[in-house]
């Protein structure tokens, strides 16, 4: 019969188990009104209740008399990471991309650096065009379970559009991840057309706020305008 910790184990497996099966999924919602960041989390995963955290390390040495068991985690979570540096954060976001076929040239932010920098800076969109979001991260550390990534984005001090990337649980690796969202295309129109700011953050199921920056963006007729 199974114990406390192997339930808890299955349940963080399982968490890892969807990432390997998981397809992108965008979720939009537009009604009016301000959330903070813990509403827009539960209007995301509704009921939802994480399984409590387990080190990877944990995760290795529970049943480690069970062969079976201890090929599938083998398996699943690979081996154990190299010693990182402690002051590293267990999640990095280094990159933010917008791929559109239609465009002059990379729509590329850097995340690494200092991110008021972004507050200046206005990205191009041409109206019409279709785009992915692309996000580069990496995990250091530990697993992290139920990545999103969320947007509030506002024009002349309103709101008028919410986004949450759903990007899934991953575990520690030297290399990078990368997410691509599904495809979506720039509103047309003059009404469209300006200056939107907006607010953007990295959390996961624990609603820890592993990045949080705001970048700007102008819909145009054209891209050199």
């Amino acid at each position: 019969m199974l114990g406390l910790d192997a339930c808890e184990l299955g349940a963080q497996l399982l968490e890892l188990l969807r990432l390997a099966l998981c397809a992108p999924v965008f979720m939009t919602d537009k009604e009016g009104g301000q959330l903070p960041p813990e509403e827009t989390l539960d209007e995301a995963v509704l009921g939802y209740q994480p399984p409590g955290q387990k080190s990877l390390q944990e995760l290795q040495e529970l049943d480690a008399d069970d062969e079976s068991l201890t090929k599938y985690k083998r398996a699943l979570l690979g081996p154990l990471p190299p010693v990182t540096d402690p002051s590293l954060p267990n999640v990095q976001v280094t990159r933010l991309t917008l791929l559109c076929e239609q465009a002059p040239g990379p729509i590329t932010m850097d995340l690494s650096g200092d991110l008021a920098v972004l507050k200046d800076q206005v990205f191009v969109l041409k109206e019409g065009v279709d785009f992915r979001v692309k996000i580069t991260f990496k995990v250091n550390k530990e697993i992290v379970c139920g990545l999103r990534c969320w947007h509030h984005t506002y024009r002349k001090g309103l709101r008028v559009d919410k986004a949450v990337y759903m990007v899934g649980s991953y575990g520690p690796k030297d290399q990078e991840y990368e997410f691509v969202t599904a495809e979506e295309e720039v509103p047309r129109g003059a009404l469209a057309r300006g200056t939107y700011l907006v607010s953007s953050c990295f959390t996961d199921d624990d609603r820890a706020a592993h990045l949080s920056w705001e970048w700007s963006f102008r819909i145009c007729k054209d891209w050199q305008e």
